[in-house]
Formats: structure tokens, C-alpha cells, sequence
């Protein structure tokens, strides 16, 4: 809505304003935690704090949510996430001790298909906290993850990286895109994109 004079309407655009600094801060808190790795009382309260602190000394750029929550497809993003973080751990941890193997690891370049800023930030963030996987570096312009992958051998396994990053954004944008960003994972991927 605007007024008469095509000026946004202030409670509307306030009230949208104050949605975006709560979601904002709860991704925060839930960061927060996770890289604490234990969910207590204090790190909630910790979490709280150092949250609130970045966003008023250090306010993040608006970042819309243009999407719906849908309660189904988030479920089964939470639920195989951790079902990939036990896969990945015991990946992981047997490499580790197996005597004389020697993991060649590489970097993968992956575009996605959905480019928001919100999906590059949840995207990277759930494939960096899968061990074996880091995000290194992440072009916001070409909407691209250069990620650092653990024990690759060859073309083929080169492919199934990219796929499983593919993977997890599919269930990041079904669980949380809107309708057109849910129809754009359809599309193929660009042709020239590593």
C-alpha cells in the first residue's frame, strides 16, 4: 500500500521491517548455537546478546523473505541434514584412522539455480556444517559456491559433489522459496558452468 502521494505506507513498511531484524536475529541465535555446537541456557543467552550487539552496531543489509515456510518439505530438510551430518561424520572419522590412505581432496564449483542472497547464505551454510565439506568462497554476482570437498577420486565423484550442494539447495528452496523460486529448480543448469 502507499499513500497519496506514492510514499510507502510507514506501519506497513515498519511492521515488514521489524519481521525481516526478528528473523534476522533468530538465524543469528540459531548460528550462534550451532557453532558452539551445544544448545544451553547460556549459549541461548549468549547468543541473544552477540546477536542483538551485530545487529545494531553492524545492521545487515535488508534482506527480504520472499518465500513461505512450508512445515512437510522443512522437516525432511532438518531431517536428512542430520542424517547427512551422521553419514558424514562416520565418512570422516574413518578416514581418519585408516592406516595409509591418503584423501585427495578438490575444490568444486557449483551455480545455483536460485541466487537470493538468502538461499547463497542458507545453502552455504548447510554444506559447511556436513563434515567434509567447506564453503570457501561464494560469488554473490554469479549466484556460485566454491566448495572445498574431503576424499574425491576422479570425474565421477567430482559430479556427485556438485550434485549433493545441488541436493541441498533443492531442499532449502522447497522447504523455504516461494512458488517462482521453487519452479526455477526445474530449470537445467546453465551451459558453461563448472
Amino acid at each position: 500500500m502507499t499513500a497519496r502521494h506514492g510514499t510507502p505506507d510507514p506501519p506497513r513498511g515498519r511492521a515488514k521491517r521489524w519481521r525481516d531484524q526478528l528473523i534476522a536475529y533468530g538465524w543469528l541465535v540459531l548460528v550462534w548455537n550451532l557453532l558452539w555446537g551445544d544448545f544451553s541456557w547460556g549459549n541461548l543467552l549468549g547468543g541473544l546478546l552477540v546477536s542483538g550487539v551485530v545487529l545494531v552496531f553492524f545492521p545487515l543489509p535488508p534482506v527480504t523473505f520472499g518465500g513461505r515456510v512450508r512445515p512437510g518439505p522443512l522437516l525432511a530438510l532438518v531431517l536428512r541434514t542430520l542424517g547427512d551430518l551422521v553419514a558424514a561424520s562416520l565418512r570422516v572419522g574413518a578416514l581418519a584412522v585408516l592406516p595409509g590412505h591418503r584423501p585427495h581432496s578438490a575444490i568444486v564449483t557449483v551455480r545455483l539455480r536460485v541466487p537470493s542472497d538468502l538461499n547463497l547464505a542458507l545453502t552455504a551454510e548447510v554444506v559447511s556444517l556436513v563434515p567434509g565439506t567447506l564453503v570457501l568462497d561464494v560469488d554473490r554476482e554469479a549466484g556460485v559456491l566454491h566448495v572445498h570437498v574431503l576424499d574425491t577420486h576422479g570425474r565421477r565423484e567430482l559430479a556427485e559433489n556438485k550434485e549433493r550442494v545441488r541436493v541441498v539447495e533443492r531442499r532449502i528452496v522447497r522447504a523455504l522459496g516461494s512458488a517462482a523460486e521453487v519452479r526455477r529448480l526445474d530449470r537445467p543448469v546453465e551451459r558453461g558452468t563448472r
